[in-house]
């Protein structure tokens, strides 16, 4: 999927205004946009706290300072923030209709980042949702961090997807 179908998503447009990097996860589901997003946050399995330990290494090493390993949310569709300007977890509520779209986003020293999960509707009560990141580098330091982050980038999001949607498939909110 490139930019340009990124912005025809729902609640999308002029999200990858600027960015230096745009990626899409798709899989095909059950549950709301709420649900998989709350998921999505509340995913962290030891590999997941192991490789937050790493990028904070990552980043003191880029002379970006230092940085904790933030605690899991535990969230469900019911309790995950939908609000302009809401925390949820380390990100903060950027845009969100509560039906077809969930974007948040957080900024540091070296870089910018958003991740919205839309929802387009399919037949027999299933979506295909979409998990997007945008990242826009702040410093050079942001692209060589998200460079050689990019690879357990892919890793995590596929992770946390299909374990959002095993999570709504075994009914467990």
């Amino acid at each position: 999927m490139d930019r340009r179908d990124v912005e025809r998503l729902p609640g999308m447009a002029g999200l990858t205004q600027g960015a230096d990097h745009v990626d899409v996860h798709t899989m095909e589901g059950t549950g709301s946009v709420a649900d998989v997003a709350a998921a999505l946050l509340s995913h962290r399995p030891g590999w997941m706290v192991f490789l937050w330990k790493v990028r904070t290494v990552l980043l003191r090493l880029l002379g970006q300072g230092g940085r904790i390993v933030p605690e899991p949310a535990r969230l469900t569709g019911a309790t995950l923030p939908k609000s302009v300007g809401d925390k949820a977890s380390f990100l903060t509520v950027i845009r969100s209709d509560g039906e077809s779209h969930w974007v948040a986003g957080a900024g540091e020293s070296h870089l910018d980042a958003e991740v919205g999960v839309v929802a387009e509707p399919l037949a027999g009560g299933r979506s295909r949702f979409h998990v997007v990141t945008v990242v826009r580098y702040r410093n050079p330091a942001g692209r060589i961090y998200f460079n050689v982050i990019r690879p357990f980038h892919h890793l995590v999001v596929d992770s946390a997807l299909r374990a959002a949607l095993r999570r709504g498939r075994n009914g467990d909110q």
